[in-house]
């Protein structure tokens, strides 16, 4: 059997990891700016990490949700207290697209309608009821039987409004900041007219921070810079360090039916044991104060470069931005330079590192990006 072809590869095999690096089967070195799509929040093989799902999977790696699992509440209470949410209940499933699906389904129920508000260029996952990219401000999609959704530009709050006015809108979903869509930066004053919106319209706000948040930008979610509160909150990637786990944290105005929700492997004892582990390095290695002060650093020194466009981001969620292509020029930073980039959109390189990246791995990346880019 061959595997199903989606994706391009590029001819490197990885098979160890360790920090903000990666080795190859030739035991070439990596700096790793890329983390798997923000996946690695903790870096690669953090021995405490290792050592917490290695004694949990010696125990018990999975069991139904048809009983109590005291991991899910030790997490819970973990991520309550860290991200300022802990008047926020959570419900845990498996990946970013499935915490996006149960968020809309939630606002759904509670407002009785169907119809979503999303953004230009967004992406909240692959689902059948996730909202999918668009460059077209104008579309309004069905996305299944149950939801649609307009597609309006960002930051511009007359659009939402004059959208909110048929009393249809069940939720209005935006990323803390755009991923896929060129690391795009929602104003400060929007998000905040967007809150005052939903909440006199009734529309339940959801702030995807599946890719923005656990620290990522400096701040626990991306949206904490704008000093708002969301009704609901998607999180995923970062959450586990590698292990598939995703969440919706749900504010107390939310009230929780049997039935409402279901997962199968949602929660399960390894997934809860990583994510604790994660929350436990961040705490105590202060990896959002760092994700912070290097990624200040790290677009300050950006920006100094005058082959770059625009440099935009928060933390250590970072887009470059340049007058072509960077297909090219990733190339040249893998195979010559031996960095993990990622891009976003034709023109961008994006960076999305672990947490815990130094000042001089910073440094490291900049003489290298100036090496190719002279």
């Amino acid at each position: 059997m061959k595997l199903f072809d989606v994706y391009p590869l590029f001819n490197i095999e990885i098979t160890a990891g360790k920090g903000c690096y990666t080795y190859d089967t030739q035991g070439t070195e990596y700096l790793d700016l890329y983390g798997g799509h923000a996946v690695i929040s903790i870096g690669h093989s953090h021995p405490y990490y290792v050592n917490k799902i290695t004694e949990q999977a010696q125990k018990l790696i999975f069991y139904s949700n048809s009983v109590i699992n005291s991991l899910q509440q030790q997490l819970a209470d973990k991520l309550g207290r860290l991200s300022g949410y802990d008047d926020y209940t959570l419900f845990l499933i498996n990946s970013g697209a499935e915490a996006n699906e149960n968020a809309l389904k939630l606002a759904s129920f509670h407002t009785g309608k169907k119809k979503v508000i999303a953004f230009s260029k967004s992406f909240h996952g692959r689902t059948s009821a996730a909202v999918k990219v668009t460059d077209n401000p104008k579309i309004v999609a069905p996305i299944n039987d149950t939801f649609e959704v307009a597609f309006l530009p960002l930051n511009d709050l007359e659009r939402v409004k004059t959208e909110m006015a048929a009393g249809d809108v069940c939720a209005v979903i935006i990323e803390g900041i755009q991923g896929v869509g060129g690391i795009q930066i929602p104003d400060t004053q929007f998000l905040k007219g967007l809150r005052e919106l939903c909440t006199q319209n009734g529309v339940v706000l959801i702030l995807d921070e599946v890719q923005s948040g656990y620290g990522r930008t400096g701040k626990f979610f991306a949206h904490q810079h704008a000093g708002i509160r969301p009704d609901l909150i998607t999180v995923a990637k970062g959450m586990g360090n590698g292990f598939p786990i995703g969440g919706v944290l749900i504010s107390p105005d939310f009230t929780p039916v049997y039935g409402m929700l279901g997962t199968t492997f949602g929660g399960n004892h390894l997934a809860c044991t990583a994510a604790c582990a994660v929350l436990d390095v961040m705490e105590n290695e202060k990896l959002v104060e760092n994700a912070a002060t290097v990624g200040e650093y790290l677009i300050a020194q950006l920006k100094t470069m005058p082959q770059i466009k625009e440099v935009r981001g928060k933390g250590l969620m970072i887009g470059l931005e340049f007058d072509y292509p960077v297909k090219e020029l990733r190339s040249k930073l893998l195979f010559e330079q031996h960095v993990f980039t990622g891009a976003s959109g034709t023109n961008v390189i994006r960076l999305l590192p672990p947490l815990s990246l130094s000042k001089e791995q910073a440094d490291c990346f900049i003489g290298k990006l100036k090496n190719i880019l002279s």
